[in-house]
């Protein structure tokens, strides 16, 4: 196993003292941040089972209505208005920083931030692991994301040790840490396919249904997640989104992964991964030109060349290399009717602005998602979404009962 360092000047942090733990398989872990069927800390999209994941996705939707009078708007306020929330945030992010913000003012949530190193004790040489355990005094959640792998694991790992002693230790969420994993964002992906895949429109009516037009169509298709081509186009190598968004497809059945990149061991989805997944029971395929592909998908996922992570001496053509894998207006009228162009932001020029009008181009609902999906989980850290599921029944249950005989 490789040790990461953080580099601070001429001071060096490794994390050898978790490298053990580190370099496990996943699932001898989970335990160990999960606590009586519940996440103790949110690090992995592997914590997450069908079960878990159904639960999160319905008190987000739960979230979401609530929010939306002035009443329910003030009770979810309430709820953790006591609480207070570290966002450390050392590695340049907009939209998952935001989301986090919203997500814990929805739940009257205090913020504080970090988002330079240079401008905490660590520019002073204090161990990234001291801020964390600093935190942790001060705060009751910390939301981090970090450059340096595994260092979100490893802070959780320093919160059990101190839960061990009966020492303050608070939840660690996984923001998206170096290339590791991005289960947050993974989560969220998941309950805007699940919406998208619900196949319901305002306009379904007994006379109407969107579905039932959809199936004249596309006669096997099905409401929900299985039996779906899962697309995913681009830097898919170095895309931690994929890689978590993939771990949870592959609970669902008979689906099929389309990965769609250039042919260089640059961009292609890890071999050993891909392996794991046929292990599942997941088929997959790999395309090397979108056109190859898009018709075939039910779901397109693009991402972009993240040049952040190549090496210093690594120079490439990247308008050569991505020609073959911009979703053009053109490809995109090629995809089917309901297909969902999803995109984990930020975008460069694989998505034309032009498409943004297509009504395929779920991205920008898929980030705001990302708002009640995240409250959903800070709720489920806290143990408050049975107080959401009753106010949501008690306020939402009702229905005009009319009395059509009478007329």
């Amino acid at each position: 196993m490789q040790v990461f360092t953080f580099e601070r000047g001429e001071n060096m942090l490794s994390l050898h003292e978790y490298e053990s733990r580190i370099d496990r398989p996943v699932m001898m872990k989970i335990p160990e941040f999960n606590r009586e069927n519940r996440l103790k800390h949110i690090l992995f999209s592997s914590q997450m089972d069908k079960m878990m994941i159904d639960m999160l996705c319905r008190t987000a939707l739960k979230i979401k209505h609530i929010s939306s009078t002035k009443p329910g708007s003030d009770y979810l306020l309430s709820l953790l208005s006591h609480k207070r929330a570290m966002l450390y945030f050392t590695q340049v992010s907009t939209r998952t920083f935001m989301s986090f913000m919203a997500a814990s003012q929805i739940l009257g949530i205090k913020c504080n931030e970090i988002r330079d190193q240079n401008l905490s004790s660590e520019f002073k040489g204090e161990s990234p692991l001291d801020s964390i355990r600093m935190f942790s005094s001060y705060f009751d959640v910390i939301i981090m994301r970090s450059k340096t792998p595994n260092f979100a694991e490893a802070c959780a790992y320093l919160m059990n040790d101190l839960d061990q002693f009966n020492q303050r230790s608070v939840p660690i969420i996984n923001a998206g840490a170096g290339a590791d994993e991005h289960p947050t964002q993974a989560l969220l992906d998941i309950f805007t396919l699940q919406r998208t895949f619900g196949f319901t429109s305002k306009k379904d009516s007994s006379k109407w249904n969107y579905y039932r037009e959809l199936k004249k169509n596309h006669p096997d298709l099905t409401k929900g997640l299985n039996d779906k081509v899962y697309g995913f186009c681009g830097d898919l190598r170095r895309g931690r989104t994929v890689r978590s968004l993939v771990n949870l497809l592959s609970l669902y059945e008979n689906i099929s992964v389309a990965f769609i990149s250039p042919d260089s061991e640059d961009f292609r989805f890890p071999e050993e991964e891909i392996k794991r997944l046929e292990h599942r029971g997941v088929t997959v395929y790999e395309y090397f030109s979108l056109d190859e592909a898009i018709d075939k998908v039910d779901m397109l996922y693009m991402t972009r060349i993240q040049k952040e992570y190549d090496k210093p001496d690594q120079s490439k053509n990247y308008d050569e290399l991505i020609g073959e894998f911009i979703l053009t207006p053109e490809r995109a009228e090629r995809l089917k009717t309901y297909c969902p162009i999803l995109h984990p932001f930020p975008r460069n020029e694989e998505i034309p602005f032009e498409i943004d009008s297509n009504p395929r181009a779920m991205y920008f609902r898929q980030a705001r998602n990302g708002m009640w999906v995240r409250a959903a989980l800070i709720a489920h850290l806290f143990d408050v979404e049975s107080q959401i599921a009753n106010y949501y029944q008690d306020k939402f249950s009702e229905y005009h009962n009319y009395n059509m005989e009478a007329i």
